[in-house]
């Protein structure tokens, strides 16, 4: 890995190098810490407060226990018992660093961080699953959640937004933890042409697909970049519609005045006060929503969204994990089926095929790149089979000596069959030879 600046003291985008192991010197300033100040008062303190009465207290410290640490090793080991006192641990400068999107910890020794879609090492360590689980107590604890034997997994959020899931033994060997960090400048449409996520030809095709309504359903893999996907295209709704979100969590920032956020609740330590996508989902549409956006469908919340879809709540959009469109399709049919609903497959592919107009099809290529490999055209039902075509692509020619994928996104020259609807709305649609041109 390159190493630019150290771990500690980063601001904007910082590299993670390797530095000094001062791991026992930092134990056991924290642990003398403890023992001088009221852990109970600190956390009665504002942040910023309690960083302050922190510092100052190691400072202290540190010149009585260690007084030959000078200059820039000084500040570090400072650093490091402010993370251990009030912050993450370890890996708090991983999770300040905004150059980073994701940390994964898989054991004390074992830390990971991804940047620009390609996963890395980190330089930093835990001392032992003790000290993993502590940070863990840290991230649940405000949140009234818990994690045991009994139930030895947990989603956690922390203050900025970013997604937690935790995993302990005796699920794994070693406490699991897995950070999705919250991104607060959000990609634009223009932000996803400028990096090769999209063209500005499919960016003005997407304009008008939103704009006249059309259902899109974002399909992909974790991490290819569904949500910041559905977060840009949302900008191209009318400011004057009502919007109802719903998510698990909250993600998406819509820039539009009228939206009316919405968030699940999972159960709390009595298995009491969940509030299910679903209910969310049926409840909006007793909110005279002009469009409904469901952040990612996951069960029995898409019978609701194909029926919001199909009942005057046009312009919907959400996403779905999954490895293709005509996939796509398929987990939403199985969501159905398995949410218990007696109805035959045909009727359910019927709902399907009159409720989504466009599949999105986003991958996360082997040189880190997320692009969209697919955008294709539900046209339709026959023989039970739902009817598909694409009317842009990835076409890859190739592998560069650096690794990068070679390739473009292309439109096939396919007409869409609402094509007339189009032209009656005064969006023009020019075919040319190979490829449709959208004005």
């Amino acid at each position: 890995m390159v190493a630019e600046t150290p771990l500690y003291g980063m601001n904007a985008r910082a590299a993670v190098v390797e530095g000094p192991d001062w791991s026992e010197m930092v134990h056991k300033l924290h642990a003398r810490l403890l023992q001088e100040m009221d852990a109970a008062a600190l956390e009665r303190l504002e942040p910023a407060q309690a960083k302050s009465a922190v510092e100052s207290a190691t400072r202290t410290l540190l010149s009585q226990m260690y007084p030959a640490a000078m200059g820039e090793e000084r500040e570090q080991i400072v650093g490091r018992v402010i993370d251990e006192a009030i912050g993450f641990g370890p890996i708090d400068p991983l999770l300040k660093d905004i150059s980073i999107s994701e940390v994964m910890v898989n054991g004390p020794d074992e830390v990971f961080f991804e940047r620009d879609g390609v996963i890395h090492a980190a330089p930093v360590r835990f001392r032992d699953n003790q000290h993993i689980m502590r940070i863990v107590e840290r991230i649940i604890a405000p949140l009234g959640r818990r994690v045991d034997e009994s139930s030895p997994y947990v989603d956690a959020r922390l203050p900025d937004g970013s997604r937690v899931n935790v995993v302990i033994p005796p699920v794994v060997q070693s406490p699991v933890v897995t950070v999705r960090k919250f991104r607060h400048d959000r990609y634009g449409v223009d932000d996803l042409v400028a990096i090769g996520t999209m063209t500005q030809q499919m960016s003005d095709f997407f304009k008008a697909c939103v704009q006249q309504r059309m259902n899109i359903l974002i399909s992909g893999g974790t991490g290819t970049g569904k949500t910041t996907l559905l977060n840009a295209i949302s900008q191209f709704i009318p400011s004057r519609e009502r919007i109802v979100t719903i998510e698990d969590p909250v993600e998406m920032k819509l820039q539009q005045r009228h939206v009316i956020p919405m968030e699940a609740r999972p159960p709390n330590i009595e298995g009491k006060n969940e509030v299910t996508p679903r209910a969310l989902v049926r409840n909006a549409l007793r909110m005279r929503p002009d469009r409904i956006i469901v952040g990612e469908v996951r069960g029995s919340e898409a019978f609701d969204m194909l029926q919001a879809m199909n009942t005057g709540h046009e312009g919907s959009l959400t996403t779905v994990h999954a490895n293709g469109p005509r996939d796509a399709l398929a987990r939403i049919e199985n969501m159905v089926l398995m949410a218990g609903f007696d109805l035959p497959v045909r009727a359910i592919r019927e709902q399907v095929a009159s409720a989504i107009h466009l599949v999105v099809q986003l991958v996360r290529f082997a040189d880190g790149k997320r692009r969209i490999s697919n955008v294709s055209e539900v046209t339709g039902i026959e023989s039970e089979v739902i009817t598909m075509q694409d009317l842009f692509r990835f076409d890859q020619i190739g592998v560069g000596p650096d690794g990068a994928i070679l390739g473009q996104i292309i439109p096939t020259g396919i007409m869409p069959t609402f094509a007339e609807r189009f032209r009656r709305a005064g969006v023009d649609l020019e075919l040319g030879i190979p490829a449709a041109r959208w004005k």
